[in-house]
């Protein structure tokens, strides 16, 4: 039995993340929190055997620096962190964590659970290079401009004001965008983007 934490501030994607893994197999969700301030704490108080933890969580706690004091205090309890944000630096921010795998939202159950089984059979589960080639070429100028924003970080409503246009049209070029390179989410995308060289950002 796999027993499993959940540090998730938002209560719809904490309770469909506590619905869809409890029970299922070997899975036992025995502690859902927001804030990861109590991470270590509920550790402690349940014993968990690995702990699925947000990287941003309630209060503006981090779930990274949560994740660290975790492991360090409890260094057999497994680590996933998950998030949905396009921000280039969490990957390498939870490797210098501490945390065993990482995973963005977009997953799946059935990947999500693969990879909870992987991390507690002592692998090391996080975003890889991707091996296709990276269609950067084929977009247009304005959609390389929209690109180089995802990757700074910038919200679809920040991206619309910074180019004066509107946030439909943001939408249009994030699924052209996807559509042409081949992802199925903007933050993998600006990973990938910024880690093979093909996007310049101070991120």
């Amino acid at each position: 039995m796999v027993r499993i934490m959940i540090v998730e501030d938002q209560t719809m994607v904490r309770d469909a993340l506590k619905n869809s893994l409890d029970g299922v197999g070997d899975f036992r969700v025995i502690a859902a929190i927001a804030d990861a301030a109590l991470a270590e704490l509920y550790c402690e108080r349940t014993s968990p055997d690995l702990v699925l933890m947000d990287v941003c969580t309630e209060n503006d706690s981090s779930g990274l620096d949560a994740a660290a004091a975790i492991k360090k205090r409890f260094p057999r309890v497994r680590v996933v962190m998950m998030t949905g944000l396009p921000e280039v630096t969490f990957v390498e921010r939870a490797r210098e964590a501490g945390a065993d795998s990482f995973v963005y939202k977009d997953l799946g159950v059935d990947g999500l659970a693969r990879v909870i089984r992987d991390t507690c059979a002592g692998k090391s589960v996080y975003p890889g290079r991707r091996e296709e080639a990276f269609n950067f070429g084929e977009l247009t100028r304005r959609e390389r401009e929209v690109l180089v924003l995802i990757c700074d970080g910038l919200s679809r409503r920040e991206i619309a004001e910074r180019l004066n246009i509107t946030i439909n049209s943001v939408k249009t070029h994030f699924s052209n965008i996807l559509s042409k390179t081949g992802y199925e989410s903007v933050a993998k995308l600006a990973i990938f983007a910024v880690s093979n060289g093909f996007i310049n950002t101070k991120i």
